[in-house]
């Protein structure tokens, strides 16, 4: 099984590459670094959708997809959450 993998901006400008640790539309939860030396950080939906945001340890990082890409990612990985249930 092969972790989803994003890239996030910070506040200096420098790009990293985090791990997904649960995506929704209204909030992504992402793991910075490995093994006992790791951060989890929540990105929320900016103000106007276009970015999602969060600290860690007084860093800013950004998400640069909109909460209507992000949840066209989410159906897309997985259609069967979409779907409604049978009676």
């Amino acid at each position: 099984m092969n972790p989803e993998k994003i890239k996030v901006v910070m506040e200096n400008g420098q790009s990293i590459e985090v791990v997904v640790f649960s995506k929704r539309a209204d909030a992504i939860e992402v793991v910075l670094g490995e093994g006992i030396n790791n951060i989890k950080c929540t990105l929320t939906p900016t103000r106007n959708g276009l970015a999602y945001a969060g600290s860690v340890m007084g860093r800013e990082l950004v998400y640069q997809r909109s909460r209507e890409q992000v949840q066209a990612d989410i159906d897309r990985l997985n259609p069967s959450l979409r779907k409604p249930r049978a009676r």
